[in-house]
C-alpha cells in the first residue's frame, strides 16, 4: 500500500518587488564579440576627462623676493574664463622640480590649455614668449641651490619647442584690454625657460591633449618699492591681461599674421 506524503503547509512569504527579481548567475565569456560602438576607447576617456580645463601655474619667490607676481596673479584669476574651469598650480623655483610638479598637475587635471606664468623682473610689458630652448645656464642658483651651466634639458630632445598658443592673437588681446603685451622671442635660459621646454617636452612625449605656452610678468609695484628706475605694473593690470590672453587662446587656435618680430 502506498502511503501518501502529508504536505507541509507552505508559509507565505512577503517578498519585496527586488526579491522577485531573477538573478542571472551567467559569467562573461572572454571571447564574446563586443561591438565597436559599445567599446571605451581611452581618447573617448580623455576627452570626457579634460572637462574644458585651463591649468595655470605661477611660481615662488626667488632671488630674494617676498612674492612672486605670478602666483599673486594666479590666486586673482576668476574660476571661469571663457567657459573654461580655471585650475592654478604654484610650482616650486627649480630646476627639473617644476616640471615635475606642473607635469602631475597636468596628468591629474588633463587641461585643454595650459599657461605658465614667471616673473621677468625689469620687463615693462607681459611677454608672450613664442620658443623655448633646450639648454639650461644659470646666472644664479635656483631655490635647491642647483645652478646648471650648458646643459640638456631632455637629453635627446629637439632644441626648442614652439609654444602652441595663439601668442599674437593673446598679445592682441591684451592690447584690447588696455595692458601693455608685446611678443617675445626668447624666455631665457633659467627656471622660466626650463619649465616651458619641460611642459611642451613632456606634453609631446606622453600624448596629451594639450595646448601650452608661457607668459612673463614684469615686476608687481610693491617690488620696485626700493628698486629706483626699475618698470613695474600693478597686479589688477597683470590679472585682467593674463585673463584676456587665455580667453583669447580659448577663442582661437589659428594665430594673428600680425608682426612680432624685432629689429635687433
Amino acid at each position: 500500500m502506498l502511503r501518501r506524503r502529508s504536505k507541509t503547509p507552505k508559509v507565505q512569504r512577503h517578498e519585496t518587488p527586488s526579491a522577485q527579481v531573477r538573478v542571472t548567475r551567467r559569467r562573461a565569456r572572454p571571447e564574446a564579440p563586443v561591438p565597436p560602438e559599445l567599446r571605451v576607447r581611452d581618447e573617448h576617456l580623455r576627452a570626457a576627462h579634460a572637462q574644458d580645463v585651463v591649468l595655470v601655474t605661477g611660481f615662488d619667490p626667488f632671488g630674494g623676493e617676498s612674492a612672486n607676481p605670478s602666483w599673486e596673479v594666479c590666486t586673482r584669476l576668476p574660476r571661469s574664463i571663457a567657459g573654461m574651469r580655471v585650475e592654478t598650480c604654484r610650482v616650486p623655483c627649480e630646476f627639473r622640480r617644476s616640471i615635475e610638479v606642473a607635469a602631475e598637475a597636468i596628468e591629474r587635471l588633463r587641461p585643454s590649455l595650459v599657461v605658465c606664468l614667471g616673473q621677468a623682473g625689469g620687463r615693462a610689458h607681459l611677454s608672450v614668449e613664442r620658443v623655448a630652448i633646450n639648454l639650461d645656464d644659470a646666472r644664479a642658483s635656483d631655490n635647491a641651490g642647483a645652478a646648471p651651466i650648458d646643459a640638456a634639458i631632455a637629453n635627446g630632445g629637439p632644441p626648442a619647442y614652439f609654444a602652441t598658443l595663439p601668442i599674437k592673437a593673446m598679445v592682441a588681446a591684451m592690447h584690447a584690454a588696455g595692458v601693455p603685451a608685446e611678443v617675445s622671442n626668447t624666455a631665457g635660459t633659467y627656471v622660466c625657460n626650463h619649465l616651458m621646454y619641460g611642459v611642451l617636452h613632456f606634453i609631446a612625449a606622453s600624448g596629451a591633449q594639450a595646448r601650452a605656452g608661457f607668459i612673463h610678468v614684469p615686476y608687481s609695484e610693491e617690488q620696485v618699492i626700493d628698486k629706483p628706475a626699475i618698470a613695474a605694473m600693478a597686479i589688477a593690470t597683470m590679472v585682467r591681461g593674463v585673463e584676456a590672453a587665455i580667453a583669447a587662446a580659448v577663442g582661437r587656435r589659428e594665430d594673428l599674421k600680425l608682426s612680432g618680430g624685432t629689429l635687433d
